[in-house]
């Protein structure tokens, strides 16, 4: 059978969609951005570049000048150029990590500083200066124990417990390590009081704190973390409680500073400045005032970026509303598809490892969902401007802002399922009252509250301002406990998002009839998302804690573990609401340093404490089990039927998930994995005092 006539189709395909095959270039970028962190090895990388620039002459060798062949050729350069782009930035920002956990005393210089006022803490990033230490470290300190004077530049002496940045501690979960390495930061911790304080900030705090500082004193509780987070990014202020309502309404968005508050800024300065101007008839006559409102509107971009902390999200916000600009001023259309992809050409190529994070994938899939849709012809026409009643066309706004409402969560819903294993249910509808009410009311009020307050006016729409952000709390709060507002779903495998990616990209690009074709791997990346187990057990990576899914849900280990431990086992384990624990269940018995569960026919052995059991005892039980899960190394004749999870093991797999019903195990490491964050430490901090052991002879659960 004869390949010309498929490839002649193919080739006319391609030139009645030649205006949007650039679309595509961001796309390639970011696949091999997304191969380089997918694939494990140093030789893999290499090899996969080899292959693809092959194949990229391949092409232009076999497709004798054909549209499709110079597709294809430059599509493979971009990924290539994609994955080698990501490792030389992975090699540039290389710096020491931290090797092991230790308490050490300190003088160092603080860079930043940042207000964590609902968990009652500050979290600091300092360069200690010390030969043993990372160059950059980040330290939480209680705020009663902070400093008078403290502020970038200043120089303090302290104690803190220091760990490496902890990778993902259960598969599927967050990954701080990488993060940290890419942003320089070679160790966490707490830090102790006292703190002394050596040389105090060179000046006052900044203008983003004191900001921040004056609207929370103007406002208290959430509605002040709110309101401060709208003027400078700052969430710190809100409570966990009303953070975790905003995020399942799937309001989140709003307390990030994005496209949204970017968008509102510039039309705000947009308006005012065209409207002030047309005041001086000889500025309207000889000037072109739409040109200068869109460099006034550039200008409170950039300023408003830099006020909130020029932070990775909001500058790709801000690159994109600087596009977007130049498009107006240039007489082209205010926003489509390519300046989009502009947009993200631009942030793939100065910060490439933002492809594998959510904040750039939400961002963007928002954007392109909504641009997509409001490119469709059928949209067109239908929000074409016409003569008619005024309730007739607010009736046609309703069903655009609910039709962009339910795409934009369509697009969203995939990703907040990968990285956070949540879909919220009832977001296009919460969006559609919240998005309006923050941009053309709160905002505004708040804006002018600062103002006022300059003349000390401002106590009145300060009022008005507690009262619109209470109005968005309840909304988000209604939502969050209605029924079904939210769903836990398990761990997505990394093939199935992909697949999804692909299919939601192949629609939204495209614009002729074969844009449907992306039906087909984003039905299939569902299906299997949807069909994934959830685990039975999960195991943290340094053994310590673990989780056994029993028949109310995920029960823990360890009566006493932390609130951020039980949050990651909970989502992981793709569970709604609070773990419980173990020692409460009718199919484990636990003693203070074992328990024993089953789960169906399988019996899972784990430790609880730190105190050694008997060896022929702790031999007897290990025969009798399944699985053995321990944070210390276990003896030789500890021998479980089917898997020993203890030190040794760990230290090479990472966290684990178990399903028992497949048999199948997941890890957080890869075997051979030469991703930077993953090799051996370059700092050795002193080693730690030898502790004392316990004399008390342990209880522990029989073997039977």
């Amino acid at each position: 059978m004869s390949l010309a006539p498929m490839a002649a189709a193919i080739e006319r395909r391609l030139e009645a969609e030649r205006d949007r095959l650039p679309l595509w270039l961001p796309v390639m970028l970011g696949a091999g951005v997304a191969a380089w962190f997918a694939l494990p090895r140093a030789a893999w990388w290499s090899a996969t570049a080899l292959a693809l620039l092959a194949f990229a002459l391949a092409a232009v060798a076999m497709g004798r000048g054909g549209r499709c062949a110079r597709m294809l050729m430059i599509g493979a350069l971009a990924m290539a150029a994609g994955l080698g782009l990501v490792w030389w930035r992975a090699e540039r920002v290389a710096a020491p990590v931290l090797a092991r956990p230790a308490v050490v005393a300190m003088t160092a210089s603080v860079v930043r500083v940042e207000s964590l006022a609902a968990r009652d803490l500050v979290r600091l990033t300092l360069l200690p200066g010390v030969a043993d230490l990372p160059p950059r470290v980040r330290v939480n300190l209680a705020t009663a124990d902070v400093p008078v004077g403290i502020g970038p530049g200043a120089t303090i002496r302290l104690r803190a417990r220091l760990m490496p940045p902890p990778e993902a501690a259960v598969p599927g979960a967050y990954n701080y390590a990488r993060v940290g390495w890419f942003t320089g930061i070679g160790a966490t911790g707490r830090g102790f009081a006292p703190v002394v304080m050596l040389t105090p900030s060179r000046g006052q705090s900044g203008l983003r704190t004191r900001l921040g500082a004056h609207i929370t004193q103007r406002i208290a509780g959430s509605a002040g973390g709110i309101a401060s987070a709208l003027a400078t990014g700052d969430t710190g202020a809100i409570t966990q409680t009303d953070a975790d309502a905003m995020r399942a309404a799937g309001l989140a968005h709003l307390l990030s500073v994005s496209g949204l508050h970017i968008t509102a800024v510039v039309t705000a300065t947009m308006v005012i400045v065209l409207r002030l101007l047309a005041l001086v008839p000889a500025l309207a006559l000889r000037v072109r005032l739409p040109l200068v409102a869109a460099g006034a509107g550039a200008l409170a971009a950039i300023g408003y970026t830099l006020l909130t902390g020029a932070e990775v999200p909001t500058i790709r916000s801000c690159v994109a509303a600087l596009l977007v600009l130049v498009g107006l001023a240039l007489g082209r259309e205010a926003m489509t598809l390519r300046l989009v992809a502009a947009g993200a050409l631009v942030v793939v190529i100065v910060w490439p490892e933002a492809v594998a994070g959510p904040s750039f994938q939400l961002s963007f899939a928002a954007i392109t969902a909504i641009v997509a849709l409001h490119e469709h012809p059928v949209m067109r026409a239908f929000a074409m401007q016409r003569d008619e009643a005024w309730w007739r066309r607010l009736a046609r706004g309703g069903v655009l802002l609910l039709a962009t409402g339910v795409v934009v969560e369509a697009a969203l819903m995939p990703i907040a399922a990968y990285h956070f294993h949540k879909a919220g249910l009832y977001g296009a509808l919460a969006n559609i009252v919240a998005i309006p009410w923050t941009t053309f009311v709160v905002m505004p009020l708040e804006v002018l509250a600062l103002l006022l307050d300059a003349v000390g006016l401002g106590a009145p729409l300060w009022w008005l301002v507690t009262h619109a952000i209470a109005a968005l709390l309840g909304l988000a709060r209604a939502v969050a406990a209605a029924p079904g507002a939210v769903s836990a779903v398990p761990v997505m495998p990394d093939g199935a998002f992909a697949l999804i990616v692909i299919g939601g990209l192949w629609l939204a690009l495209w614009r002729t009839g074969w844009r449907r074709w992306g039906l087909v791997p984003l039905a299939s990346g569902t299906i299997w998302a949807l069909t994934v187990p959830s685990p039975d057990l999960l195991v943290t990576g340094d053994g310590r804690h673990a989780a056994i899914r029993t028949t109310t849900g995920i029960s823990l280990l360890r009566d006493r573990t932390g609130d951020y431990m039980r949050a990651v086992l909970g989502e992981t384990g793709a569970i709604d609401g609070e773990p419980g624990l173990l020692s409460e269940t009718t199919t484990a018995r636990c003693t203070a340093d074992l328990c024993l569960a089953m789960v169906g026919r399988w019996r899972v052995l784990m430790t609880r404490s730190v105190y050694l059991v008997p060896v022929n005892d702790l031999a007897d039980a290990c025969r009798n089990a399944d699985v053995v899960v321990s944070e210390r190394r276990l003896p030789r004749t500890c021998r479980p039927r089917w898997l020993r999870l203890d030190r040794p093991v760990l230290t090479g797999t990472g966290g684990i998930t178990v399903n028992f019903t497949s048999e199948t195990i997941r890890t957080v490491r890869t075997a051979g994995d030469e991703h930077p964050w993953r090799q051996p430490p370059t700092v050795m901090p002193p080693r730690p005092p030898r502790q004392e052991s316990r004399s008390v002879r342990p209880k522990w659960p029989g073997g039977s």
